[in-house]
C-alpha cells in the first residue's frame, strides 16, 4: 500500500515541477525536426504569429485537376506549431477534382461552403468505400492515412474548408506518386496491372519519366 502511494506522490511532484508552455510558435528559420519546428523565443512572438489571412481568397484552379488547396499549416501559420491542428481552403472549379490521396499525419474534417462535392474514402481493412454527395453545410470526416478524394459534383464552382488533427498532416496524391516521377514504367505496369501504353500516357500527362 505504501509503495503505490509513494509512486503517486513522486509523479505529482515531477509533473508539478515540469516546465509548462502556453505555445510553441514555429521558428521557421530554425531546424525542421521530425517532431516539428523548434520554438521561437517568447520575446520574438507577436500576435501575427497566430493570424493568417490567406484563406479569404480563392486559389488558382487553372491546372490539370482544376482544383486549388490553400493551406494554413505551420509554415503559413506559425502559431499552430505543436498544437495538433490546422486548416486549408479547397476550391474546385467545374469538373475539378482532388485525386485519390492520403494525409499520413492527420485526420481531416471537410465542410462545404458552396456548391456540391462528391467525396469518399476507402477503408484499409476491407477496401469498403464510404461515398457521399455533399451540399452546403454538410461535413464529412476522413480518417488519418486512408485514401480519399473530392470531386465537384455540380455545374458551379465549389468551395470547402478543411481542418486537420495535425499542424502538418502531409499529403501524397496517388496519381502523382505513380506517374509523376522516374519510377520505371515496367515496375508501374507490374504493380498496377496497367499496360505499357496507359502508363506512358499517364506519365506524359503528369510529367513522369522512365
Amino acid at each position: 500500500m505504501i509503495l503505490p502511494i509513494f509512486l503517486i506522490f513522486s509523479l505529482l511532484s515531477s509533473t508539478s515541477n515540469a516546465a509548462v508552455q502556453d505555445f510553441c510558435v514555429a521558428d521557421l528559420k530554425g531546424p525542421d525536426t521530425p517532431t516539428g519546428y523548434v520554438c521561437k523565443k517568447p520575446a520574438a512572438v507577436t500576435v501575427d504569429d497566430f493570424v493568417f489571412s490567406g484563406l479569404g481568397a480563392g486559389g488558382n484552379t487553372s491546372n490539370i485537376i482544376k482544383a486549388a488547396v490553400t493551406p494554413a499549416f505551420a509554415e503559413q501559420l506559425a502559431g499552430v506549431n505543436g498544437l495538433g491542428i490546422s486548416m486549408a481552403r479547397l476550391d474546385l472549379a467545374v469538373d475539378g477534382v482532388v485525386p485519390m490521396h492520403t494525409h499520413p499525419g492527420g485526420s481531416e474534417v471537410l465542410i462545404v461552403v458552396s456548391g456540391s462535392i462528391c467525396a469518399g474514402f476507402i477503408s484499409s481493412s476491407a477496401n469498403k468505400v464510404y461515398l457521399k454527395s455533399l451540399k452546403k453545410g454538410d461535413i464529412m470526416v476522413f480518417p488519418q492515412g486512408l485514401l480519399h478524394f473530392q470531386i465537384n459534383a455540380g455545374k458551379t464552382p465549389a468551395l470547402a474548408f478543411v481542418s486537420f488533427s495535425s499542424e502538418r498532416p502531409g499529403l501524397q496524391i496517388l496519381d502523382f506518386a505513380l506517374f509523376a516521377n522516374d519510377l520505371p514504367s515496367e515496375i508501374v505496369e507490374k504493380t498496377t496491372f496497367l499496360d505499357d501504353a496507359q502508363v506512358k500516357k499517364l506519365k506524359g500527362v503528369l510529367g513522369g519519366t522512365g
